[in-house]
């Protein structure tokens, strides 16, 4: 066993920090197939295909299904799904990593490598105080959030003993930007509980900010630092901007809401929140919605949440790269800038590389399951926009797929939660050689 042992670590020691990232979340994908596709863990019958669809959308946070949660998986199996969605949404080696520092021990320099990897962080950013920052956080958010969402769920009027099991699931799930959740039409029925709407929104927000915000503001409080960084301030205002500007669309251009008049703007809200933090749930039909809107919706999918978050997507700070180029260009500068701000040579590739990956792989995922599947393109488009970005929210296509079209998506799905990392983190791993000059500051993409 030892031989063996030794050997496995050779062989990580070997892989670069992108490749390890990779091999872990598929080794993780993997296990949890493994495990769903035992019959102990089953209420009906389950294929395996569809299994390892399950495990790859709770490993990336996706959210879409094939088969229902609570009807195909028991206690244990729905156990099983929850755990790799809080793998998937904090990181493979967050726990590992957070043991070796409680424990006092020193990270390796292989641990440091690949958590640079793992995680985008702006220059001067602790790895230690970062990953003390995620767990902690992490425990207390979700903690908080299922006893929120017991009260929540009981004075809706779920059995108490089947609340606390959904009431952790939700908050797991909520937290990590996952949609999956254990009520066959996602939150359709709470569409009008404004507690349950709260609790899922600030859960999901909160997950899709980024570690890098809260490590940032914990800083600021402890005296640390003496002001947040321009990648926070960045943060805060993209997702400020982009949900005012989504609830607004959705509240006065989409007309299946309209009868709604006491939640509509409650609605507008959640609809343009799940697309944007990534989290996936939804409180009306989404194939209900006009042409208009669901391009709205894909929009807000493409860009996503904020980088070293539970969120998937393109990223906020990547839109603001994009559109720093794009103003700059107008304006004939040769810098690039954002309000006032330098932004590094090094960020610029990053961004533009990330912009190119996902448009490329939404081209062709929506090529192939057009040529194969027998679905409208706004249906397709919408599909494969949601499993890039990790988003889970459908038009009602996904267990409809043939045995390819679900490859497809499982392989779209990965990608979403390894694509930034693994390709457009190709460069930022060797950030620690990037140099900012005088003026610049540093933005996380």
């Amino acid at each position: 066993m030892i031989p063996l042992i030794k050997k496995y670590r050779k062989f990580q020691i070997s892989l670069s920090p992108q490749q390890n990232i990779l091999f872990g979340f598929m080794t993780y994908t993997f296990i949890g197939w493994a495990l769903l596709c035992v019959p102990f863990f089953h209420k009906q019958a389950v294929s395996a295909l569809d299994s390892l669809f399950i495990a790859t959308s709770a490993i990336s946070t996706t959210g879409l299904v094939t088969v229902s949660i609570f009807d195909t998986y028991n206690w244990f199996g729905q156990f099983i799904v929850m755990l790799l969605i809080q793998i998937g949404g904090i990181g493979y080696m967050t726990f590992t990593s957070f043991i070796l520092l409680s424990n006092k021990s020193k990270l390796t320099h292989w641990h440091q490598r690949v958590l640079n990897a793992e995680f985008s962080m702006p220059k001067g950013f602790e790895i230690k105080d970062f990953l003390k920052s995620v767990i902690i956080f992490t425990i207390v958010i979700e903690t908080i959030g299922a006893l929120c969402f017991y009260i929540a769920f009981t004075n809706a009027g779920v059995e108490p003993n089947f609340a606390i099991w959904s009431s952790v699931f939700h908050s797991i799930s909520s937290f990590c930007t996952a949609g999956f959740g254990l009520y066959n039409d996602s939150f359709e029925q709470f569409a009008g509980n404004t507690s349950i709407n709260t609790i899922i929104s600030v859960l999901s927000i909160c997950g899709s900010l980024g570690f890098i915000v809260v490590t940032d503001f914990w800083n600021r409080l402890s005296g640390k630092t003496k002001a947040i960084t321009f990648t926070s301030k960045t943060i805060l205002g993209v997702i400020v901007l982009l949900l005012i500007l989504g609830t607004v669309m959705i509240y006065f251009f989409e007309p299946s809401i309209s009868q709604l008049e006491d939640s509509k703007l409650m609605v507008s809200f959640f609809q343009s929140m799940t697309a944007l933090t990534t989290v996936g749930f939804n409180t009306v039909p989404i194939s209900d919605f006009s042409l208009g809107i669901l391009l709205v919706v894909i929009f807000l999918m493409y860009v996503g949440a904020s980088p070293s978050g539970t969120g998937g997507g393109m990223k906020s700070t990547t839109l603001t790269a994009l559109m720093a180029i794009m103003w700059s260009r107008i304006r004939n500068n040769k810098q690039v800038t954002f309000f006032g701000k330098e932004i590094p040579l090094e960020r610029l590739y990053v961004a533009t590389s990330v912009f190119m990956l996902y448009a490329s792989v939404i081209f062709i995922s929506t090529f192939l399951l057009a040529m194969t599947e027998d679905f409208p393109l706004d249906q397709i488009l919408f599909e494969t926009t949601s499993a890039i970005g990790t988003v889970g929210l459908s038009m009602g296509v996904t267990g409809s797929l043939s045995a390819f079209g679900k490859i497809v998506i499982i392989a779209v799905m990965f990608v979403g939660r390894l694509g930034v990392l693994t390709f457009g983190l190709a460069i930022l791993a060797r950030r620690n050689n990037m140099r900012t000059k005088a003026g610049e500051v540093d933005l996380a993409i």
